[in-house]
């Protein structure tokens, strides 16, 4: 007993620095959400008419969706993008440290470099998108990609995976790396080809695989705040206008600290929402594989 007592005060610090610098700011937000504070002055109580703006103004429920939609576009890419470049590196081992690597290597990068880059690659006048498709014959897919509403979106989505596909196709790697050598030999005396034996017996055995790639790609994607912000403020026509943008241009633009806290309850609420609702899908998923 007093051994397991003496476990607990080595918690303790951790547990410190979580209730310092977690639970109890996440209780403030709480409490904040449910005031007009300006950020100077007195905070006066107004209930749930913060949450009640969020829910009657059209603009917030459409930062929601754009945001849901933004993730749904960038994990469905950066998973299937990592695990077609995971399995071709599995099958070459000469190359596949040097390939991790230059894989990784945009993520190491700020998101500021990254997004003024890409910013100036989709540039409509000088940009090398446009002048790539333009020297391929392509002319009539040239446009403002970044200017476009009906582009705008997936042009960051596709800077956002470029960035991030590193990641994934590592931890697929490892997943490659974890199946038993019995299974593929045994595949192989059975005749079976690499589509075949990729399909019915690799992909099933990665399921713990996607479950990490899919829920830390989803969880760091609703937040995302950097590339929206540096590539196109948020436009155009409040097409890349997502629930991080709209919570940081109350808090420092209109100095809405109440109401910019009811934002980030239900940006915290969503993101566990859907978390959970992952989890529970694929952790199953995996159960039965």
């Amino acid at each position: 007993m007093k051994r397991s007592f003496s476990i607990y005060w080595f918690t303790a610090p951790a547990l410190l620095v979580i209730a310092c610098f977690f639970i109890y700011p996440i209780a403030l937000s709480v409490q904040m959400s449910f005031t007009d504070f300006k950020g100077v002055g007195d905070a006066n109580y107004v209930g749930l008419e913060n949450y009640d703006r969020f829910v009657s103004r059209s603009r917030y429920m459409n930062a929601v969706w754009t945001t849901l939609k933004f993730t749904f576009v960038v994990v469905a890419m950066q998973t299937l993008l990592g695990l077609c470049f995971a399995a071709v590196l599995h099958r070459m081992p000469a190359i596949r440290n040097f390939c991790r690597a230059t894989l990784f290597t945009p993520a190491m990068m700020s998101f500021v470099i990254v997004g003024y880059v890409w910013q100036f690659i989709y540039s409509p006048y000088s940009g090398g998108l446009n002048a790539l498709l333009t020297a391929m014959g392509l002319d009539g897919l040239t446009r403002g990609w970044l200017g476009d509403p009906a582009t705008a979106l997936y042009a960051i989505a596709f800077t956002h995976v470029w960035m991030f596909v590193g990641y994934t196709t590592a931890i697929f790697l490892v997943g490659f790396a974890n199946i038993p050598q019995d299974i593929d030999e045994a595949g192989r005396l059975d005749g079976a080809s690499n589509w075949q034996r990729f399909r019915h017996l690799e992909l099933p055995l990665l399921a713990s695989s996607f479950t990490v790639n899919i829920i830390l790609s989803t969880v760091g994607t609703l937040k995302t705040f950097e590339l929206p912000f540096i590539m196109t403020r948020g436009g155009p026509d409040r097409a890349t206008n997502t629930l991080s943008l709209e919570i940081v241009n109350n808090l420092f633009g209109s100095y809405k600290f109440g109401f910019a806290s009811a934002l980030s309850i239900i940006m915290l609420v969503l993101v566990m929402i859907v978390a959970l609702i992952q989890n529970t899908y694929l952790r199953g998923r995996e159960d039965n594989t």
